[in-house]
């Protein structure tokens, strides 16, 4: 039997249907919360935490800083609030979408 084609049609939720999510995605959360610090890891200080509370801050997912950054791979702004390696120009894209500017400040020792 040969492999019926499924046609994916995407459209806008209604105002509606959002607010059905919203409701969902409450209830959902109220009978099953998530533990305490779930999923969560603290950032490292300086860049990584500044960059954090930015984004926090803003309400921004990870996602959508990736999104407005031009970033394709939205883990690539969870490595940077983790500290871990990223290219110069992600990290400054995700600072500027976050309101922040990176400089070079002499350090004294």
């Amino acid at each position: 039997m040969p492999k019926k084609e499924i046609k994916r049609i995407v459209r806008p939720a209604t105002t509606e249907e959002r607010q059905r999510h919203v409701e969902i995605r409450e209830k959902v959360m109220h009978e099953f919360p998530p533990a305490p610090n779930a999923g969560t890891e603290d950032s490292p200080p300086g860049l990584p935490a500044q960059i954090r509370a930015a984004r926090e801050a803003r309400g921004l997912t990870w996602y959508a800083v990736a999104k407005l950054a031009g970033i394709p791979n939205s883990s690539t702004v969870r490595d940077i609030e983790y500290g871990h390696d990223a290219q110069l120009s992600n990290v400054q894209a995700v600072a500027r979408v976050l309101g922040l500017r990176l400089e070079l400040v002499e350090e004294h020792v």
